[in-house]
């Protein structure tokens, strides 16, 4: 390095060493807050106005890094930022071989050495992969969830990443919506509490250990209720259904210590989030206190352009950095025009300060700027990834994320021996599609197909025929999936191999790459050819174990009038096929519920839960049609939220509350008794929801207050107890505030959402 360029590492080195290298993290700390500011000060005072901007300045991988240096186009242009000390972040790129190789450029050869964050979608896993986030929430197991996304941190920072675009967080009611597949489901507690134990699992107690990586909550704010279920469509909803609904997840996560913030690409009642300083600056850094920073969702900055809100780049910086988005996400658009809009007064550059000092902090938190290779190690990165503990660990998730929908006659779980079973469906055979969307660091072929994991069980006599492919042409990940609509050419052979089976076991459903952003469906049955294929099997033999694969909730009323085991199986990842065959023969109970509505078709969607009633919710009059319903459909829909069955089954009895009201500060105690009457250990998750039955803002029927799971001997009972207090009630009010209003409630306990026992309380103010 030049002599200037030394000399300003080492005043940047003594600003480091200046105080302890203890920080303050998530859980605690060693430090005080006011001495790591001082820290981020130190470095602060150093930098150029351009050098501030550029930490806000965030690159996607751009050149072969071991390659030749790019000498023209956008590549050299980029390549000279990063040189100049221009480029705060780097995402997709891994390995540690390369991120060495780009933090040695930031760290030794930019005027100040400012070590760089590598950003990486490590949704679901990074080379071992889990089931896809909302196949985890049907877990209700926050400390299976806990450890998978530990899991994927420790694989990711291995490889020298130290920053994960997750855990999505958007509430999702509509199955059309691709990303469904990327979050907890429909239900804003159970999300606010899957939300906590992934930040916690991603961030762990220590940002500067070697296992952990940063959390970003995302998509800030309403994503998922974009119009028809189409991906980053127009979003107008209620500041009510915002408040009670959208943000306690993020909130959640925000309270948790997540330490980064992701913007959407939707706009909300008419302004851009990127662009939206109401949810950016007033709720998130001010009502909620946020001290990290937030970066945009990718190019979502300039895409305030098509949206008609800003008329160019420039504009779309200016607008993006007062409205509180902190890092350009591959726009260029704040390395471009930041400086001159502050040279012009448009912006303030207390604004620009703010942002580079909370990245800058961030970076301190990890540990960066004591050690700019912490995460760089070729030898640990060998001995990580892929180790046998992380492959137990996500056959254990997977295994907890099945939801057994049916099963009549006792059809599972399978004999062990003396059976000809027959496998149908692609999807049986597929190594790739069980990992599901958004795996991109993971191998194709490397998932543990249906078809091994039951050859796996030799007593059986296993015979496997395609049916019908799924889809036709490139299936890559930056491919769209082509439905097969035409090909039938494989349905004599499984319809003779099912004639003489005493069980067929169906693989049916989405390809992996079915669901996913960018991945909205109108048409949410089977896909192409595989609901006539399920039929013409059917008449030569009922008995079918039907095995979904799928990324969201699917319609398949047919299936259910008619199939009599039908298994939820989602897209579990690495073991899928493992995890599915030990719950079929029965090694595994299943315990997963649901964490969003099946419906009976497409139109009902979106379809939830914890609906309002309307002024008509029913009418007594048997000719009358002037009630809130469907002329040609139930309004019910056809699996409710929390349902999930088990191999034994679960009796619920003598509800009871320790007073019928309470007031201020006090509480009741919700107490019932759940017994075993199955032959079966098994799990069961008990679910409690209230309903605050008159309130200055009209309240849903049910919502979720809470849940534990237990587990019981085949006979055995127990009883659980629940705790309803004021914040148990609170909602966002007409006064515009959380609050809890006196009245009448009902308390509900069951199984799921709709199979529940009920009790009357009363809160007095």
């Amino acid at each position: 390095m030049s002599v200037i360029k030394t000399m300003s590492f080492v005043f940047i080195t003594i600003a480091v060493l200046s105080c302890s290298s203890k920080i303050i993290q998530p859980k605690g700390g060693f430090v005080s807050k006011n001495q790591l500011d001082f820290r981020v000060d130190s470095v602060l005072k150093l930098m150029t106005l351009k050098e501030k901007i550029g930490q806000l300045n965030q690159y996607n991988g751009f050149w072969e890094i071991t390659g030749p240096t790019p000498k023209e186009g956008q590549a050299a242009k980029k390549y000279a930022d990063l040189k100049n000390g221009l480029v705060g972040s780097m995402l997709n790129v891994k390995g540690v071989k390369d991120v060495r190789a780009l933090q040695k450029i930031a760290v030794e050869e930019t005027r100040l050495g400012i070590p760089l964050i590598f950003g990486f979608d490590v949704i679901h896993g990074y080379k071992t992969i889990s089931p896809i986030p909302l196949a985890e929430a049907a877990s209700w197991d926050l400390k299976e969830i806990k450890k998978s996304a530990a899991i994927a941190a420790e694989e990711a920072a291995s490889v020298g990443l130290n920053w994960t675009f997750a855990p999505m967080v958007d509430v999702s009611r509509d199955a059309r919506w691709g990303r469904v597949m990327e979050g907890a489901g429909e239900d804003p507690y159970l999300g606010s509490q899957i939300a906590i134990a992934r930040v916690q699992g991603f961030q762990g107690d220590d940002l500067k250990a070697r296992n952990t990586i940063l959390a970003c909550a995302k998509h800030f704010a309403a994503y998922a209720f974009a119009e028809s279920g189409r991906d980053y469509n127009t979003v107008d909803i209620g500041e009510s259904t915002l408040q009670n609904i959208v943000f306690p997840p993020f909130k959640a996560a925000a309270d948790a210590g997540v330490r980064t913030f992701m913007n959407s690409f939707n706009e909300l009642n008419g302004i851009p989030a990127t662009g939206n300083a109401y949810l950016q600056r007033k709720i998130l850094k001010s009502d909620w206190g946020f001290e990290g920073f937030v970066v945009s969702d990718w190019g979502s900055i300039n895409e305030m352009i098509p949206h008609g809100f800003a008329k160019d780049s420039k504009q779309a910086a200016e607008i993006a950095i007062n409205a509180g988005s902190d890092m350009d996400m591959e726009s260029s658009a704040y390395v471009d025009h930041l400086e001159t809009l502050v040279k012009e007064g448009k912006v303030k550059e207390t604004l620009i300060d703010d942002a580079a000092r909370r990245i800058l902090r961030v970076k301190f938190e990890l540990g960066l700027f004591d050690n700019p290779y912490l995460y760089c190690d070729e030898n640990y990165e060998k001995e990580t990834l892929g180790k046998a503990a992380f492959q137990e660990g996500v056959l254990e998730m997977a295994k907890k994320s099945i939801v057994l929908l049916k099963n009549e006659k006792e059809l599972l779980p399978l004999k062990k021996s003396g059976q000809k079973i027959v496998v149908i469906g692609v999807l049986a055979n597929d190594k790739t599609s069980p990992l599901g969307s958004w795996r991109i660091a993971a191998d194709d072929n490397s998932a543990v197909s249906l078809l091994e994991g039951l050859q796996k069980y030799e007593g059986n006599q296993l015979t496997y025929a395609k049916g019908a492919d799924v889809t036709v042409g490139r299936t890559q990940f930056i491919w769209e999936t082509k439905i097969n609509t035409t090909d039938k050419s494989g349905f004599a052979e499984a319809i003779a191999a099912a004639k003489n089976a005493d069980v067929v076991i169906m693989s049916l459903g989405e390809h992996g790459l079915q669901s996913g952003e960018g991945r909205s469906r109108t048409d949410i049955g089977l896909p192409g050819v595989q609901q006539e294929l399920l039929e013409e099997v059917y008449k030569v033999n009922p008995n079918i174990v039907l095995v979904l694969n799928n990324g969201r909730p699917l319609a398949i009323p047919w299936a259910d009038a008619h199939i009599p085991a039908i298994v939820e199986a989602w897209h579990l990842g690495t073991q899928s096929g493992n995890a599915i065959a030990q719950v079929l023969y029965g090694d595994y109970n299943p315990s997963g519920k649901l964490p969003m509505t099946f419906p009976r078709n497409v139109g009902q969607l979106p379809i939830y839960y914890n609906y309002k009633n309307t002024g008509r919710p029913v009418m007594n009059e048997p000719e009358s049609v002037f009630w809130s319903h469907y002329i040609d459909e139930k309004n019910t829909p056809l699996y409710p939220f929390g349902y999930g069955l088990s191999y034994t089954q679960f009796e619920y009895s003598d509800l009871s509350l320790s007073q019928k009201s309470f007031s201020g500060d006090g509480q009741i105690e919700v107490s019932v008794n759940v017994k075993n009457t199955g032959k079966y250990k098994g799990k069961e998750v008990v679910q409690l929801y209230i309903r605050d039955l008159i309130a200055s803002v009209t309240r849903p029927v049910k919502e979720l207050k809470g849940f534990e799971m237990i587990e019981l001997q085949a006979g055995a009972s127990q009883k659980v107890i629940f705790t309803i207090n004021k914040k148990t009630i609170e909602f966002f009010t007409a006064n515009s505030k959380w609050e809890a209003e006196p009245g009448d409630f009902k308390v509900f306990v069951g199984g799921n959402s709709v199979q529940t026992l009920e009790r009357d309380f009363q809160y007095l103010k």
